[in-house]
């Protein structure tokens, strides 16, 4: 007979399931914006524009969610998440004429409330689902569903062209709504009550963390993600293009394949590092991340096999980049309160949505004032800033 799943792996893969549908919706949604906004004739300043709240909301979501959770439960707070991306796919249903530019934008503004409340609560959960002494478990389990996402959110790019160009931009938004709808009801009423929810109700002032392993990791982070972000985001889609004379379906086609291929690294982390990283592990890797944007930035200043240097070098880098990203997502479980859990993981991911807004803004200053090259020495510069940062680490094994 078949042995029963235990009530914890019950919830885990009920949380990864939700966490996955919301994923695929969000990535869909993302290119669905992209690609029906430029055929509208919008710019692509004006496109980026779209999604700026996104990343603004990213950054206050996850320092209030994760207060939110701790208070309400992350049960709520997950769900909360569900029915927020569904009314942001419902405002995006009105007639072509009436989607202006402020209502998109207030649709992208609630749909990165939503990612973030239903991120943060899906990886605070884990902590609470998995013994103390069970770090192995902890880290495969935290890596498996790191990498799933990233690598489903690849998926969602390719599913929101598919079902763009199929069905035309109200019906693929509205079966993503019908699609989502059904996913919240299962989680409404299978998801375990007041998951992750505080013994005492922390407070407002609590929202900051007072753990320096936790303020050094996410310092770290911010400057992590910045540093992918400055390169990553519009200098390189706009020189593929530019430069390279790429089309616009064989960049966005790369780059999902890309993150996909990324988010695979990232599940299998575990067998890379073979042990639950600490802060020395994550220097010596951080320290290999630092360098690939450097010799990038040397062979395209030299001219050498500039295009192959690019690709190649991106490559690499989304590779280690990923491995530095699962070990990060470890750690900040591993050093979370249990009690409480959602308030050190949300004060870390909004350090991560700061650094995706950095390098965002960063990305697209310094290429339209100096050029890729730029953007990867700065980058590099973030990843030797990260370096000392995570050094800071080394006492605090895991």
């Amino acid at each position: 007979m078949t042995k029963p799943l235990s009530p914890a792996l019950k919830q885990y893969l009920l949380i990864t399931g939700n966490y996955w549908a919301f994923t695929l919706t969000d990535g869909a949604l993302r290119m669905l914006v992209v690609l029906h906004f430029y055929s509208l004739g919008y710019t692509g300043i004006a496109i980026a524009m779209l999604f700026l709240f996104y990343e603004i909301f990213g950054v206050i979501t996850n320092l209030v969610g994760g207060w939110l959770g701790a208070r309400i439960g992350l049960n709520n707070t997950m769900n909360i998440g569900l029915l927020l991306q569904i009314l942001a796919l419902g405002m995006l249903l009105l007639p072509a004429q009436y989607l202006v530019v402020p209502w998109v934008m207030a649709a992208q503004a609630l749909s990165g409330i939503a990612k973030d409340l239903n991120k943060m609560s899906a990886k605070s959960s884990i902590k609470l689902l998995v013994a103390d002494n069970a770090q192995h478990t902890l880290f495969k389990w935290v890596a498996v569903l790191t990498g799933s996402k990233n690598a489903l959110k690849g998926v969602g790019f390719f599913i929101g062209g598919l079902l763009l160009s199929l069905y035309g931009f109200n019906t693929a938004v509205l079966l993503m709504l019908l699609m989502l709808s059904l996913v919240w009801l299962l989680s409404v009423s299978q998801l375990k009550a007041d998951l992750g929810k505080s013994k005492t109700k922390p407070k407002f002032t609590e929202l900051l963390s007072k753990s320096r392993a936790i303020n050094l990791l996410s310092a770290a982070r911010m400057l992590l993600f910045g540093a992918r972000d400055v390169w990553f985001v519009i200098a390189l889609p706009l020189t593929l293009a530019s430069q390279f004379g790429w089309s616009h379906w064989a960049v966005g086609s790369f780059l999902a394949l890309w993150v996909i291929g990324y988010g695979a690294v990232q599940s299998v982390t575990p067998a890379l590092t073979k042990s639950p990283p600490g802060g020395r592990s994550l220097t010596r890797w951080v320290i290999l991340l630092s360098v690939i944007p450097a010799l990038i930035a040397l062979a395209l200043w030299l001219q050498w096999h500039s295009e192959a240097a690019l690709i190649g070098g991106l490559l690499l880098f989304g590779a280690v980049f990923a491995v530095n990203s699962s070990l990060h997502s470890y750690m900040i479980i591993r050093y979370a309160k249990s009690d409480g859990v959602s308030l050190d993981v949300g004060f870390y991911y909004m350090a991560n949505a700061m650094g995706r807004l950095l390098g965002t803004v960063l990305s697209g200053w310094l290429y339209q004032a100096y050029g890729l090259i730029a953007c990867l020495w700065v980058s590099s510069a973030l990843l030797a800033a990260t370096v000392l940062v995570s050094a800071r680490l080394s006492k605090h094994q895991a």
